[in-house]
């Protein structure tokens, strides 16, 4: 089994909930425990590009994701498919110059680094932050006069040439085949601090209010008000996925084969929840299958 490595791109805001909580927000969104930052579960993407296949390929949905329903042990089989969270990449934050900022941090790339070096390919050199300042690319749209505002933060920066060579990875990976596309994320990548990414990931996400109205009267139901959290539109975030051989006794096909089943990269996906409402809209990009 070998990793690989997928990202996915928020078209539109993305709400991939815990259910409703006691909170300020009545519907947040997942996080990971240990840092509190937003992921997209593995469930959530597993599921979706299961529905996605099954309509078309369901021979290949059977093997890559297990059968639906199980009638004994003979049937019982794991599927050859493993998905992992997905972890926040780049935070799109609104700037005062330039409208907008994708933000990261070094110990998101540091982790994001791991995993690419885990899928088969040599990140770029790593990068270190000194004290508070932060860090944008050369020709950054965001930087003025030394100073990358940020929401209500007032931040130290100064261009770093070694984010240069992140942002033009991530670029890549993102808008393969697109150099404006490219060319427009990097100049507006920034990395901060850890602490103020945190704070960040905490404060800039999007809060949305909803109501319910009652159909009787036109107004708002009594007690039908809510707030709901969401990544925001351009959000981009990776994660790591697995082909094994097929554990399928009426398929017994290897793993590139099952990797060709898999939607192209670049296809669109509805994640999370509020699909009515127009969230979850998100472009998967994944790296082809490695095999022995």
């Amino acid at each position: 089994m070998h990793a690989n490595l997928y990202h996915l791109h928020a078209l539109s805001a993305l709400h991939c909930g815990i259910g409703q909580t006691v909170g300020i927000v009545d519907l947040p969104i997942a996080r990971a425990r240990a840092t509190h930052l937003p992921i997209v579960p593995g469930s959530s993407l597993r599921g979706v590009l299961r529905a996605s296949l099954e309509g078309s390929n369901e021979a290949a949905a059977r093997t890559l994701f297990g059968p639906r329903a199980i009638s004994g042990s003979e049937g019982a089989f794991a599927g050859a498919l493993a998905v992992g969270d997905a972890h926040l990449l780049l935070l799109p934050v609104r700037a005062l110059s330039g409208i907008l900022c994708y933000v990261t941090a070094p110990f998101v790339l540091n982790r994001y680094a791991q995993d690419i070096a885990r899928a088969g390919s040599a990140p770029p050199a790593k990068i270190k932050l000194n004290g508070q300042q932060a860090r944008v690319t050369t020709g950054s749209v965001n930087l003025n006069r030394g100073k990358l505002v940020l929401e209500d933060l007032d931040l130290d920066a100064a261009p770093d040439p070694n984010l240069d060579a992140w942002a033009r990875h991530i670029a890549e990976a993102v808008h393969a085949g697109d150099a404006a596309a490219q060319d427009d994320l990097i100049q507006r990548l920034a990395l901060v601090p850890d602490d103020i990414f945190a704070f960040l990931a905490e404060t800039a996400t999007e809060i949305r209010t909803r109501i319910a109205i009652d159909p009787g009267t036109g107004t708002v139901k009594r007690g039908a008000l809510w707030y709901e959290e969401n990544l925001p539109a351009e959000t981009v975030l990776w994660g790591i996925y697995a082909l094994s051989p097929s554990n399928n006794k009426e398929d017994q096909g290897n793993a590139q084969a099952l990797g060709q089943a898999l939607p192209p990269s670049g296809v669109l996906l509805q994640l999370g929840g509020k699909a009515g409402v127009g969230r979850g809209l998100c472009r998967l990009l994944r790296q082809e299958v490695r095999h022995a």
